[in-house]
């Protein structure tokens, strides 16, 4: 197969120790593009989805894009698949870096885990060599001990590592998976999943160049999209000084800053933690990007104690500041640091400690919980790094932490404490003061997420263009259009940072002139809404009820407090009828026969 694809699936069964290599398809490769859309088919093809997330019959696929591993801004995109141990749907995670790149020019379009291994273990690739090895002495380790070990034993520096921390071992249900140290497939448990499998790492050197199929006519795109993105203000300018720290003051001077577990949407202490104080305090000493990456919004710090790393970035710093009413930039950034070695989602991490915070304010976390820890009480720096740690080794409270804010509120009696969707802890975002942007959250596959149609861009960013972020009226069509670019993006192997300067058409021609599929706008456009519905009819086989397509009470009845928006809540109801009718679903939130028929999914 000619172009970008290296029409390779690598087959690890570590129940039996069995590797296979295996040709992919041009019909789903044509169909459903790759990484994201071509992962999320092979989930649905190999697992019964009422399946329990752990156990063997849970597959973990890491699937890279066409647009991996090449020139393409932003080519170093992985996807992470398998069934979420927290939301028990579909689970999709995005990482960038080095890592699948890597992966690509070893000659793998994707690995398939099946089974569990009976003893800890990593895979180790050097292009066609593959083999399982022991990893009992790296269990335990930190992934940065990890990474820095399996390159010693590996003997190349030059090797990438995607592993996982104690807290995938732990089965903490928001683990991730880390690679090149600092980048993360983040959400969803991902890497509980990882950790149930006793896998703990993939080290990988590949020496292939990955080639798209019309090498002229991509050369002359990438230089047309890259003038686009350097040019752009967002991705050319902000991102680049600030990274999406960039965001803390905008999004609270807009009102929607969510403060204290979303009791408000305005926080006091936002100079004292945003990207600004972050290079003003000097903790900044450089920024960095990922392969092939123009726009460099990663952040590489130092604190005054010399603890290193990198970040934290705007959802970090948000979950870990504003969420937990802590305004000291050095414990939110040391709570950044564990996230990233013991192998934490930042964003659930941080908004769980701030349901116990409120749960604990409210009367409902008996004193004798907490064992010998802090009282977890908003504006506590003590706290958020004390139980940071404490839930991915499960000690103490820290137990029912690592469980996520949904079954923490549940167990404490107060269900309507958790600011979560489906399971999945909400991001940055007040929705009360962001109506598509709510509605967005409450549709998402995969959860509360705001990577999956981000109308922050339109809404309060003004682009492509802008909208009145309190109207409802055509704010459905909107999400739907996201929601299905940002599965072809994801799936093409890029970063959604490109979309802020980036259209469709200009996916388009990068996606057609790498694979030699002459798409069209519209069968490409097509291609994310059949990924969509995939991911749709996993989930309610999984056992999803279409009423969680909603938001926690709280942002629907209390109106804000203070701000811009005070007053406001979420109009929900106005919406969610809407976009069923155009998504071609039920009135009851079911893809209809003919719409599957359409999609070739019947």
């Amino acid at each position: 197969m000619a172009g970008p694809y290296t029409n390779c699936i690598l087959w690890v069964n570590l129940s039996n120790g069995e590797i296979r290599k295996e040709n992919l398809s041009e019909e789903i490769l044509r169909k459903f593009i790759g990484g994201r859309g071509v992962g999320s088919y092979y989930l649905s093809k190999l697992m019964d989805p009422k399946a329990e997330p752990f156990s063997a019959e849970n597959p973990l696929i890491f699937a890279t894009g066409p647009l991996t591993g090449t020139p393409a801004p932003t080519g170093g995109r992985y996807m992470v698949i398998c069934k979420s141990p927290l939301t028990g749907l579909i689970a999709c995670s995005n990482s960038g870096g080095t890592f699948g790149a890597e992966l690509k020019a070893a000659g793998y379009d994707m690995i398939i885990f099946e089974g569990v291994a009976e003893k800890p273990v990593y895979l180790s690739i050097k292009d066609d060599e593959v083999e399982l090895k022991s990893a009992e002495h790296l269990w335990g380790l930190d992934t940065h001990e990890t990474t820095d070990r399996l390159q010693e034993e590996f003997g190349d520096t030059k090797a990438k590592v995607s592993c996982i921390g104690p807290a995938g071992e732990n089965l903490v249900r928001f683990a991730c998976i880390m690679n090149d140290k600092h980048r993360a497939a983040g959400r969803s448990g991902v890497g509980a999943v990882m950790g149930y499998k006793k896998l703990k790492a993939i080290v990988v050197r590949g020496t292939k160049r990955v080639e798209p199929a019309e090498a002229e006519i991509f050369k002359n795109f990438l230089r047309e999209k890259l003038d686009i993105i350097r040019t752009n203000p967002v991705t050319g300018e902000a991102l680049p000084k600030l990274g999406t720290k960039v965001l803390d003051n905008i999004i609270n001077e807009s009102g929607l800053y969510p403060t204290r577990n979303f009791q408000t949407g305005v926080f006091e202490g936002t100079d004292e933690v945003c990207g600004e104080a972050l290079v003003e305090k000097g903790y900044l000493k450089k920024n960095k990007g990922c392969y092939a990456c123009p726009i460099k919004c990663g952040r590489v710090t130092e604190l005054p104690n010399k603890n290193k790393g990198e970040g934290p970035e705007y959802e970090t710093g948000w979950a870990f500041g504003a969420d937990c009413g802590v305004k000291d930039l050095i414990a939110i950034t040391e709570a950044n640091f564990l996230c990233n070695t013991l192998g934490l989602d930042p964003i659930s991490c941080g908004a769980t400690i701030a349901c116990a915070m409120e749960l604990f304010e409210k009367g409902h976390i008996p004193k004798e919980d907490l064992a010998a820890g802090p009282k977890p009480v908003f504006g506590s720096s003590e706290a958020i790094v004390y139980y940071t740690h404490a839930l991915a080794y499960r000690k103490g409270l820290g137990d029912k932490l690592a469980e996520g804010s949904k079954r923490l509120a549940e167990h404490y009696g107060a269900p309507e404490l958790s600011m979560s969707v489906k399971g999945q802890e909400l991001p940055a975002y007040d929705p009360r003061g962001v109506q598509g942007h709510g509605l967005a959250y409450a549709t998402s596959n995969r959860g509360g997420c705001h990577v999956r149609a981000y109308l922050i861009a339109p809404e309060v960013l003004g682009s492509p263009e802008k909208l009145d972020p309190q109207a409802t009226e055509g704010k459905a069509q909107w999400v739907k259009i996201f929601q299905d670019l940002t599965a072809v993006i994801d799936s093409m192997g890029l970063c959604l940072f490109t979309s802020f300067a980036l259209g469709a058409e200009d996916y388009r021609d990068l996606l057609a002139a790498a694979t030699g599929f002459d798409y069209t706008l519209e069968e490409m456009m097509q291609c994310g809404e059949r990924i969509w519905n995939l991911e749709r009819v996993f989930n309610l086989k999984a056992g999803l009820d279409p009423k969680e397509d909603t938001l926690p009470k709280r942002l629907l009845e209390e109106p804000m407090p203070e701000g811009p928006n005070k007053g406001k809540v979420h109009r929900l109801p106005e919406m969610l009828p809407e976009y069923y009718e155009i998504r071609g679903w039920t009135k009851e939130g079911i893809p209809t026969e003919e719409k599957l028929k359409e999609l070739g999914l019947a």
